[in-house]
């Protein structure tokens, strides 16, 4: 298989991703500039192994689960959400807001976790599954501000500022603005976004380091997210000091992520290596 078939490939199930309702055979070969024929292909051999179905009424061709099930499962394995959402939870109960837990993957951030504290009122929810747009949320920004300046600057120019209609009103533009918010993040030492990200809301967010002591690698960031009527100016230090709480328990609690993974795949029993007490089998 070439590269661009790969490609063509994986672009046809990000395009499915966003119908969960499922998109017909036409469509999908219109949106993605390839013959119907082409187009045919590759929906028949994601059939084939699982991972897309047609439904026999209206034809439309929609993602199964299976893409779900492996990305869980790999999360599963790398322990991530497990030794972080104890601390948000917490971090959740302080806010009274939605909190999240990203991780860095290579040059960009991932969701892993989230937690909601806010009880009553207005609930602030977004999907899990959306991308990250680093120069328009307090996530982004606050990895931006830990990296050096012309490495964040690269990242988010390469990508662009449009971000495809997935702003708010307020969210920067240009290299100048960006540098100006990176240094501001740096000197308040968290990233506040006021209807950048989306309109009606303000986030605060923070990083945390992959051990305690700041030679350590930042390993993710942690966020407290609400509606702007609720997440006014004179809670930012309440919610700030709440945030650092949180990135310095993380930073204590990440590097057993690692050991509870060695432990559950070298299993041992009295000390010894044991074949019986095996990864994911049935008890």
């Amino acid at each position: 298989m070439t590269i661009a078939a790969v490609d063509r490939a994986l672009k046809m199930l990000e395009m499915l991703s966003g119908e969960p309702a499922g998109i017909d055979l036409g469509a999908l070969a219109e949106r993605l500039d390839l013959p119907a024929s082409a187009t045919h292909r590759l929906l028949t051999t994601f059939a084939e192994r699982g991972f897309v179905a047609q439904d026999p009424a209206s034809g439309a061709y929609a993602l199964t689960l299976k893409l779900s099930l492996l990305a869980f499962r790999n999360l599963d394995l790398r322990h991530l959400p497990d030794a972080g959402q104890i601390v948000l939870d917490r971090l959740a109960q302080a806010t009274g807001e939605y909190c999240r837990l990203a991780v860095v993957e290579g040059e960009n951030l991932v969701w892993i976790a989230r937690s909601q504290g806010a009880t009553a009122g207005l609930r602030y929810e977004p999907p899990m599954g959306s991308e990250i747009v680093l120069h328009a949320t307090a996530t982004g920004k606050a990895w931006l501000a830990s990296l050096p300046e012309d490495r964040a600057l690269r990242i988010v120019c390469a990508r662009g500022f449009q971000a495809e209609g997935r702003t708010g009103p307020n969210a920067v533009t240009g290299v100048e603005a960006l540098r100006s918010h990176l240094t501001e993040t740096r000197r308040r030492g968290f990233a506040l976004a006021t209807e950048e990200g989306e309109i009606g809301t303000v986030a605060m967010a923070t990083t945390f380091r992959s051990a305690p002591g700041a030679e350590a690698p930042i390993a993710g960031t942690l966020s407290v997210a609400g509606p702007a009527a609720r997440m006014q100016a004179e809670r930012h230090g309440s919610i700030a000091d709440a945030l650092q709480r949180a990135a310095a328990e993380m930073a204590e609690i990440w590097p057993l992520r690692r050991r509870q993974s060695s432990a559950l795949q070298n299993p041992t029993l009295n000390g010894r290596p044991s074949p019986l007490l095996q990864t994911g089998t049935q008890a």
